[in-house]
């Protein structure tokens, strides 16, 4: 990656692994290059409406971490009130999870940033909606990924999985990012070892387990070409 795209999708090898505090990272690393940074969450479940209507707690964490900062109606453009799969969630809200508003309301962050870092849902296989894969919302912002691995027992074989199925779904692995979500994990080191060996994409560095993580601090962490 000689220059910076115009953004990433961030999926992760499950649902849980650290893909808000990463994404939220990135946006803190690009933003101290001197880069203009959104975030974007096209679909989240699990909201919550304080009045001024549904609000998700990690589209809202991109956006506090974007500068310029979008309007949250295109942050998240399908809110979802079930914390569940988004396919049940949106079933039991009524709403139809479409690609065209989604693309909409990227293009829309798009031409005030330099870079928009998009997280998905769970990992990567896990449908964004009815007939959606991760894929197609890739293909359809034109984004390579980067894949968040949570370091913990199974990540070797989730990771693996994970890029495989990437590569077979015709989009760029652009890069990973391990998270301490497992603050006890033993043999750690070993398995990033593994893990760098393994996977078929430059290795971005790992943020360390935080109880109350800091995304700006974290981003120091990073090292995820261009970066």
């Amino acid at each position: 990656m000689s220059t910076t795209p115009r953004g990433w999708l961030v999926t992760g090898t499950d649902t849980g692994v650290g893909k808000t505090v990463a994404a939220c990272a990135l946006l803190h690393a690009l933003r101290a290059r001197g880069l203009r940074a959104s975030g974007m969450k096209p679909v989240a479940s699990g909201c919550t409406d304080e009045g001024d209507g549904l609000r998700n707690a990690d589209a809202l964490a991109l956006q506090a971490a974007s500068d310029p900062r979008p309007a949250y109606a295109d942050v998240n453009p399908f809110a979802l009130p079930e914390p569940t799969a988004p396919q049940i969630a949106a079933r039991l809200a009524g709403v139809q999870i479409a690609l065209p508003p989604i693309v909409t309301a990227f293009e829309r962050i798009a031409r005030s940033a330099d870079c928009v870092v998009v997280e998905g849902v769970g990992g990567w296989l896990a449908p964004p909606g009815d007939g959606i894969e991760h894929a197609d919302l890739a293909h359809a912002l034109r984004l390579p990924v980067v894949l968040v691995v949570g370091l913990r027992l199974g990540c070797l074989s989730h990771a693996r999985l994970s890029a495989r199925a990437i590569a077979q779904d015709g989009c760029e692995l652009a890069g990973w990012i391990g998270t301490g979500v497992d603050p006890e994990f033993a043999h750690r080191d070993a398995y990033l070892h593994l893990l760098r060996d393994a996977l078929p994409a430059p290795y971005g560095g790992v943020l360390p387990h935080a109880p109350t993580p800091d995304p700006a601090k974290l981003a120091q962490a990073l090292t995820l070409p261009p970066l």
